[in-house]
């Protein structure tokens, strides 16, 4: 099993990388506007994030051309051989991830939304497919049934799917009982999956034990 954080905020992923406790970053173009970055700033924040801890780290590729988008991937991966390039599932990425793909450049297709998507992504070679749960559900779909017949589709290739908009760690733990292995969310929803009120109970009353004995 693996998290990862969905966000461009340095101080608050590197804290929850330092303390070991996720895989990698997820970021997006939306995602470093959010945090006031912008593509120029991406080997910045490549650097900071693998000083931190960082086994996968992932960034966008863009371009209003072929051309243009094949040449971004190239030059993310380019930033380190821990870098996933991010190219979203449209007739021109899947051509430009094809090419990645073939040349060893490992891909990760965005904005999937239909099983004939990830399909398409594990025949060329991605190495991960990226469903956005919370936009499916606000779309009306049944965002779960959706993801797990994704993940059934994917059985037995080598691709994966990296769940994003995950926005509860309700959400995150349907998921795993789906059988994701991969989920990216804000380092908000990441902090709540580690706390419960009866743990947090039992802790105390342990201490209280311990310091009284």
């Amino acid at each position: 099993m693996k998290l990862y954080a969905d966000s461009a905020d340095v101080d608050s992923v590197t804290r929850i990388l330092e303390d070991g406790l996720i895989s990698g970053v997820t970021t997006n173009p939306t995602i470093l506007h959010k945090s006031g970055y912008g593509t120029r700033d991406i080997p910045e924040l490549h650097r900071r994030f693998l000083a931190a801890g960082a086994e996968e780290i992932f960034f966008q590729a863009t371009g209003a051309t072929r051309e243009e988008m094949r040449a971004a991937a190239a030059a993310i991966r380019n930033l380190g051989s821990e870098v996933v390039v991010k190219i979203p599932a449209t007739a021109i990425g899947f051509r430009v991830a094809a090419e990645c793909a073939r040349d060893g450049i490992p891909v990760l297709m965005t904005a999937v939304y239909s099983v004939a998507q990830a399909v398409a992504s594990a025949a060329i070679g991605a190495r991960y497919i990226a469903p956005y749960f919370g936009r499916l559900g606000d779309s009306g779909v049944d965002a779960l049934d959706l993801i797990a017949r994704m993940h059934r589709a994917l059985e037995g290739s080598d691709t994966h799917a990296l769940v994003a908009s995950v926005r509860t760690p309700e959400v995150a733990s349907d998921l795993a009982l789906a059988g994701v292995r991969h989920i990216t969310a804000h380092p908000s929803v990441l902090e709540a999956m580690l706390v419960d009120p009866t743990s947090d109970a039992a802790a105390a009353e342990f201490e209280t034990v311990a310091t009284t004995s």
